[in-house]
């Protein structure tokens, strides 16, 4: 195989004897693996080590997207797994440059995102020398990445990144890690020995429908059941699975409750689409489905689970299925495909169930329309400060089925889960069950720049915000405009609270209290669009202008700080 010099090799100059038209770099062989997975923009922050990548991203065509911090290049691409459903890629020097990344992947692991974090390294020739930024990062990352390893020949480069990404799709998405010594990134192999993937050609399908005889006996549990319910969680979404799970739950007459980026898989106002009703129906139902979602702190480990009703357990992983509490069934796949099979074998028997459950949704029905209604007055408060629950219903009201939802603190996030509802499919994005304060800012980067077509709005908690903030500015270099909201108490106040309730009120400011920042006068100084809110009348008009301003914006609510979001008063996520 033949090629002309490379661009690359033109532009600095560099001689048809320097470089043989024949030969390639191990930094353009990654792009060429990138380019071949799908992958058309990286996140990074520039290091010595690493510059040879970004020398084939521009030849193959990939847009480099330049961070403040590692934190938020990692962060950015786990969001782009999430809303692209590719996976993400960001790029890292060594050392610091690396460990700085840490965080973001140990979240797309606990998230199950598909990303891989490429960090340099320094020379092979140099190993154990002291070399500039050297750290062993791969016995750093193995525990928190399905794959990580380091590039040993040139040759392997292109070979070792489609080996990476085939481990982020083994069984549940999560990341994988490469580091690669400079001098293999930066040195040219002749084409014939190194090898390059080709598109689509080097993964299997990961679809399995589970084994037919649990689909069969599934079907078997729906049919005998008059009072089922399931909850829509993660897997939903990063299974591309929204129209299998609308027909199971239409087909079956089945209520659907939703968590993570499953949320939006029904509208707010379908009829089986349900939210406030959640304990009550996890205490009365009889038959009780998990889809891609694990007995975590969330689900109080599976004892939040009625211990009366049959409950199933479908997941992309095996090691989840079970794990914390027994069921009576699980299967193990692609949760659309089997949510597919689940609906069709149910549908080829003499009956359902379908019929016998109008009774069980009206009572649910009656259940969430009563919690609506007790918490409606505080959602339409007029205190000042401002009532949180006023806060998110704006924010609610303000989303439209192109809006995509990004929610980033503690306290103030918590409250927006109980209000806030994605109207499309793909429109809800947390940090996931590692809670990682900090993803806002690089999810919005992420998504903006995926979705262009898309509004996005984004919910930070003061603390929250503070800790990436600095991207703010990122956005506006790469023109990614959002609406940003800053619900400001000046306190971190999930952790306030408990400090209250441990150590009594005269020991509940230590170590959580914040500055009073104007964080709407920050955006304007970066070039964006800022406005302070303290009356809840002012919400959605600033809502408004920001979204007409076509800027990144923050509007600066100050909220009441003496008040608690209930999961928050609960202690729940130590529960």
């Amino acid at each position: 195989m033949t090629q002309t010099i490379p661009a690359s090799a033109q532009r600095h100059g560099v001689s048809d004897a320097a470089i043989a038209p024949e030969t390639i770099s191990g930094g353009h062989l990654v792009a060429k693996a990138l380019k071949a997975e799908g992958v058309d923009t990286v996140y990074t922050l520039c290091g010595g080590h690493i510059i040879d990548i970004y020398d084939g991203c521009v030849d193959e065509g990939i847009e480099v997207i330049d961070v403040r911090h590692e934190q938020v290049a990692a962060h950015a691409a786990d969001g782009y797994a999430r809303i692209t459903g590719k996976p993400g890629c960001a790029v890292v020097t060594a050392g610091p440059g690396t460990s700085d990344a840490v965080t973001g992947v140990a979240n797309a692991l606990r998230a199950e995102s598909p990303m891989l974090l490429i960090g340099g390294q320094g020379a092979l020739s140099q190993h154990k020398m002291g070399s500039l930024q050297d750290l062993p990062h791969v016995d750093m990352m193995t525990p928190i990445t399905k794959f990580a390893a380091t590039v040993p020949h040139t040759a392997r480069a292109a070979d070792m990144v489609s080996m990476a990404f085939r481990e982020c799709f083994n069984g549940a998405p999560g990341p994988s890690f490469l580091e690669i010594p400079r001098d293999v990134l930066d040195a040219h192999v002749p084409y014939e020995q190194a090898r390059l993937p080709r598109p689509g050609s080097y993964r299997a399908s990961t679809k399995s429908a589970g084994d037919p005889a649990a689909v069969e006996q599934l079907a078997d549990l729906i049919a005998q059941s008059e009072k089922p319910c399931v909850l829509l969680g993660n897997q939903v979404w990063t299974c591309r699975a929204t129209d299998a799970a609308i027909e199971f739950v239409r087909t079956l007459n089945i209520p659907a409750f939703m968590n993570g980026a499953g949320r939006g898989t029904l509208a707010p106002k379908d009829p089986l689409h349900f939210q406030l009703a959640r304990r009550h129906a996890f205490n009365e139902a009889d038959l009780i489905i998990i889809v891609g979602t694990p007995f975590d702190f969330r689900m109080g480990y599976g004892r939040r689970l009625s211990p009366t009703a049959k409950v199933v357990q479908i997941d992309l992983d095996y090691r989840t299925v079970g794990k914390n509490r027994d069921i009576d069934l699980g299967l193990v796949g692609d949760v659309g495909a089997i949510l597919g099979a689940a609906t069709a074998a149910s549908s080829g028997r003499v009956s359902t169930g379908a019929a016998k459950r109008k009774a069980w949704i009206d009572e649910l029905r009656a259940f969430e329309t009563a919690a609506y209604e007790k918490r409606l007055p505080r959602q339409r408060s007029d205190a000042m400060p401002i009532d949180p629950y006023r806060l998110v219903h704006e924010i609610n009201e303000f989303l439209t089925e192109d809006s995509i939802y990004v929610g980033d603190g503690g306290d103030i996030v918590t409250f927006s889960g109980q209000v806030v509802q994605p109207k499309s499919p793909g429109h809800w994005m947390d940090p996931g069950p590692l809670g990682t304060l900090g993803v806002g800012i690089p999810f919005v980067m992420a998504a903006k720049h995926a979705r262009p077509d898309k509004e996005v709005v984004a919910l930070f908690g003061d603390g929250a915000f503070s800790l990436t903030g600095w991207d703010f500015e990122t956005l506006v270099r790469f023109n990614l405009p959002f609406v940003g909201i800053v619900g400001n108490n000046s306190s971190m106040n999930q952790i306030r609270y408990g400090q209250i309730q441990k150590y009594g009120e005269n020991r509940g400011r230590v170590g959580n209290t914040l500055g009073n920042v104007r964080y709407d006068q920050f955006a304007k100084m970066l070039g964006g669009h800022g406005e302070e809110v303290r009356d809840p009348a002012d919400i959605a008009p600033a809502l408004q202008r920001a979204r007409e301003s076509g800027l990144p914006s923050l509007i600066n609510v100050w909220v009441d700080p003496e008040v608690y979001a209930p999961g928050t008063m609960n202690q729940t996520m130590y529960k």
